[in-house]
């Protein structure tokens, strides 16, 4: 499905993918294989991640690479829909927050989208990244974030990471009790949110609470099933679902 934007419409144009992770939970494959080439029915995690970037409009990915890292910028670069611009952090990885720090030069001054190179669905009616463009109101949000129910998602077996009030907004889940969504690994966020801040490792989460304090952050549910591909096993289970959904 292409996204075809009306000329008012908003729908970020670049996009951050994190590709640096050594996927310890995905041992022995990532001995060898860096975990966004794992291949889930023949289609490397990354490469499913760009198709849904090209379809929703995105000209130029950034990806930032650490672990096994000539493999992954050998990958990327073959990609003809999409601009791919490499942001190495071989020398130190900056994790989830500072990777974007780095990259910010590369990601302009509108909200773009951020994406875990592991974060792939079965789409619904709409498909998810342009239904994130469309919900997105940058007079009362700085980050837009992408969640799955926990019932129903494949290969997730934790307690879910957020609430969501009517309004959208977000609060995390509390203290010894299970929260109803998990964040899918796509979001929608602003460039200021990274400006000025010292290039260092530091967790995206650090952000998602400063944005929760002041009422900024929102969530949108997945349309469709999420498919957490953190495991082996969970790779199986995603094939197998893949599979019957296109029965």
């Amino acid at each position: 499905m292409t996204y075809a934007a009306s000329p008012s419409a908003f729908h970020p144009r670049r996009a951050m993918v994190l590709a640096a992770g050594r996927g310890k939970r995905m041992r022995p494959i990532t001995a060898t294989t860096p975990k966004p080439l794992v291949e889930v029915l023949g289609r490397s995690l990354i490469d499913r991640v760009f198709d849904r970037l090209a379809e929703a409009g995105v000209e130029t990915a950034v990806v930032n690479v650490h672990y096994l890292a000539d493999l992954v910028e050998v990958h990327v670069g073959k990609r003809r829909d999409l601009s791919v611009i490499v942001s190495d952090e071989r020398d130190l990885l900056l994790d989830t927050g500072g990777g974007v720090v780095k990259a910010l030069p590369h990601l302009g001054s509108e909200p773009f989208y951020h994406l875990n190179s592991d974060s792939i669905w079965i789409e619904g009616v709409s498909a998810n990244l342009p239904a994130l463009a469309h919900a997105w109101d940058g007079d009362r949000m700085d980050g837009l974030l992408l969640l799955a129910p926990i019932v129903g998602s494949v290969g997730y077996s934790g307690v879910g990471d957020f609430d969501m009030a009517g309004d959208g907004r977000l609060t995390r889940r509390r203290e010894r009790t299970v929260a109803p969504f998990v964040y899918a690994g796509a979001a929608i966020l602003k460039p200021d949110l990274f400006a000025g801040r010292p290039l260092g490792p530091f967790s995206l989460n650090r952000i998602f609470d400063e944005l929760i304090g002041e009422g900024r952050l929102h969530g949108l549910r997945l349309e469709g099933t999420w498919l957490h591909v953190g495991t082996p096993e969970a790779i199986r289970q995603a094939e197998r679902t893949i599979l019957t959904s296109a029965e």
